[in-house]
């Protein structure tokens, strides 16, 4: 039949019915198109389809959350982690924190290693020991670590530790301290011994490497270069360590 001879409300209907199919299509390509842009991490001008309500916000703009760092007054206090303590039959003196640098100082931190919870990871250069906690943290304490010449680094484990330990010097080192040799023996554990008030035995294979993660009284060296090669730590800081650490624990120093 000619256009000429339909009906008008029939013309006007589907006309009115094309509109619709053609707006509904319009729509469709829209939230297509939106929908790439927002998965290609690209953002849109405000357009028409403002009215619709859709999010175009780029997932890439997404950041994840950094994890909560927890606050536990024996590590995040220094009056309270360096004030005096009776530890058996020995009195630890007080630490004047505020002569050692802020970041030598017992701390919680996000996680920089992502090695296990449990593990132990000396870094060097940086004197700074983590032990790694669940959930991305990890406890930093301040180390002195080995001279040139005197260092050791590798993947290994703490196979027992000891509570104010005997030190035996080294036949090497007293080859270098002639005046050590009264100790050649063992020297009984104490506030001078050098071993401090906890040691922890490190072992690589079964094998005893003779290196220590220990306590010192010389509070003054954490941060330096200065040891025979043992890592050492504030006598408060060992003794933390030393309770939270436990046989097995990998260690790991780079």
């Amino acid at each position: 039949m000619s256009d000429l001879f339909r009906d008008p409300a029939s013309s006007t209907a589907h006309a009115d019915s094309a509109v619709s199919v053609l707006s509904r299509r319009l729509i469709l390509q829209g939230m297509g198109a939106s929908a790439l842009m927002a998965a290609s991490g690209c953002t849109t001008a405000s357009s028409g389809f403002d009215a619709l309500n859709l999010d175009t916000t780029s997932t890439g703009s997404i950041r994840p959350m950094r994890p909560s760092i927890s606050v536990d007054a024996q590590i995040t206090s220094p009056d309270v982690m360096y004030a005096g303590l009776t530890d058996g039959a020995y009195a630890i003196p007080e630490v004047p924190y505020q002569k050692i640098k802020p970041q030598f100082r017992r701390q919680i931190v996000v996680d920089p290693t992502g090695e296990a919870p449990g593990t132990i990871v000396v870094h060097t250069k940086e004197c700074l020991l983590y032990l790694v906690q669940p959930g991305g943290e990890a406890i930093r304490y301040g180390v002195g670590v080995g001279k040139s010449g005197f260092s050791w680094s590798g993947r290994a484990n703490i196979q027992y530790g000891r509570e104010w330990p005997t030190w035996t010097p080294p036949r090497e080192m007293i080859e270098r301290r002639p005046e050590l040799v009264k100790w050649q023996n063992g020297q009984p554990g104490g506030l001078d011994n050098p071993l401090g008030a906890r040691a922890l035995y490190i072992f690589q294979n079964g094998q005893d490497t003779l290196y220590r993660i220990h306590g010192s009284p010389e509070w003054w060296s954490i941060g330096q270069s200065v040891s025979s090669g043992c890592v050492r730590l504030i006598n408060q800081d060992i003794i933390d360590l030393y309770n939270r650490a436990s046989k097995r624990n990998p260690v790991v120093v780079i």
